[in-house]
C-alpha cells in the first residue's frame, strides 16, 4: 500500500461524500479508489467508511481519523510551499461564490484593480445567496455571512462585520408613524429578506433587555437590493444591513429608527477548503479582500 496515497484517497472521499467523485477529481478509477480505502482500513484496524449501493457515511472512528489526516496532509503542504514560496506566481481561473448585494456595494468595483494586479489570473464569480458546497461544485472560495462549517476539511477567514439599520422611507414614517419602541413595529408592514437567519424574528437589545419582534410580511424576498426599493417606495420597514443603505440614509432617501436599540450584526467570511489547498491564486485573492477591508474598503 502506498500509505501517502491512501491517505489523500480517503480524505477526497471524505470531502467529496462519494468514491465515484474522489475518483473523477484524482484520476483513479472506483475500483483504485476502493481498494485504496480498503488496504488503509486493513492498517488501521477499523472501518472508516460505511458504504451501501446508495450511499456512503464516515463511522465515528472515520471522523476522528479524518481530522488527523487532514492536519497531516496540511503539515505536508505547508512543507513544501515553504521551500519555495515565491516559486509560482497566482495563474489560471478562480471559481469564486458569493452574495449579490455584498458583492455589488462592497467588493464588486475593486476586483479590475485585483485581476490587472496578476494578468495570469481568470475570475469566474457566481452571484448567488444560495449556500453552495464549495468542495461538490468545485469553488475555490465562497464569501459567506455565516462561520458555520459544512465539515472540518473548510476554514474560514473573517473579513468584516456588517451592523444592521431599522429604517423606512420618511413619507412611510409620516404616514404610518415613527416607531419608538420594538413593540411599535408590530402595528407596521414589514419587508422581510427571507435568506436571513433573522428572517422571522427582529431582536433588538437596550440596557441589557432584549426584545423580540416577530416578522409578519406581505413581501418577503430573497434579495436585500430588492429590500432596499421596497424600503424606498415607501411600502414598510425593514431591518438591513447599513452599508446598504448608507447613502439613503445620508441623503434622507431613507430614516433610521429605534437608532438607541442595538440590533443584529452579520460577520462575513471567506470559506475555502484546507490549507492543502491554499494555491497561490488562492492565496492573492485572500489577501486582497483581507486588505480591502482592513483598509476600510
Amino acid at each position: 500500500m502506498d500509505r501517502l496515497t491512501a491517505l489523500q484517497v480517503f480524505h477526497r472521499v471524505a470531502q467529496r461524500g462519494s468514491f465515484a467523485e474522489a475518483g473523477r477529481s484524482m484520476g483513479l478509477s472506483p475500483a483504485a479508489i476502493s481498494k485504496n480505502i480498503a488496504e488503509l482500513e486493513a492498517h488501521v484496524g477499523t472501518r472508516l467508511i460505511q458504504r451501501t449501493t446508495r450511499r456512503m457515511a464516515l463511522t465515528e472512528e472515520g471522523r476522528l481519523y479524518l481530522e488527523h489526516v487532514t492536519r497531516a496532509l496540511d503539515a505536508l503542504a505547508d512543507a513544501d510551499s515553504a521551500l519555495c514560496p515565491f516559486k509560482a506566481a497566482p495563474s489560471g481561473l478562480l471559481k469564486v461564490s458569493a452574495p449579490m448585494t455584498f458583492t455589488l456595494t462592497q467588493i464588486s468595483c475593486a476586483l479590475p484593480t485585483f485581476l490587472e494586479r496578476y494578468p495570469g489570473l481568470q475570475l469566474d464569480l457566481h452571484l448567488d445567496d444560495r449556500r453552495v458546497d464549495i468542495v461538490r461544485e468545485g469553488f475555490d472560495l465562497a464569501i459567506r455571512g455565516s462561520d458555520r462549517l459544512e465539515d472540518s476539511s473548510l476554514i474560514a477567514r473573517p473579513l468584516t462585520t456588517m451592523s444592521h439599520v431599522l429604517c423606512a422611507a420618511p413619507g412611510y414614517f409620516e404616514k404610518r408613524g415613527r416607531p419608538h419602541t420594538p413593540a411599535d413595529l408590530n402595528g407596521l408592514e414589514h419587508i422581510r429578506f427571507s435568506l436571513s437567519g433573522h428572517a422571522d424574528v427582529w431582536e433588538f437589545e437596550q440596557g441589557g433587555r432584549m426584545e423580540r419582534v416577530a416578522v409578519n410580511a406581505r413581501y418577503s424576498v430573497s434579495s436585500s437590493l430588492a429590500v432596499r426599493d421596497a424600503l424606498r417606495a415607501g411600502f414598510g420597514v425593514s431591518l438591513i444591513p447599513l452599508p446598504y443603505v448608507e447613502e439613503d440614509l445620508r441623503t434622507g432617501r431613507l430614516q433610521a429608527a429605534l437608532e438607541d436599540w442595538s440590533t443584529v450584526k452579520t460577520a462575513l467570511y471567506a470559506i475555502y477548503p484546507s490549507r492543502q489547498h491554499m494555491t497561490p491564486k488562492l492565496r492573492a485573492l485572500l489577501d486582497f479582500l483581507v486588505a480591502q477591508f482592513d483598509s476600510g474598503n
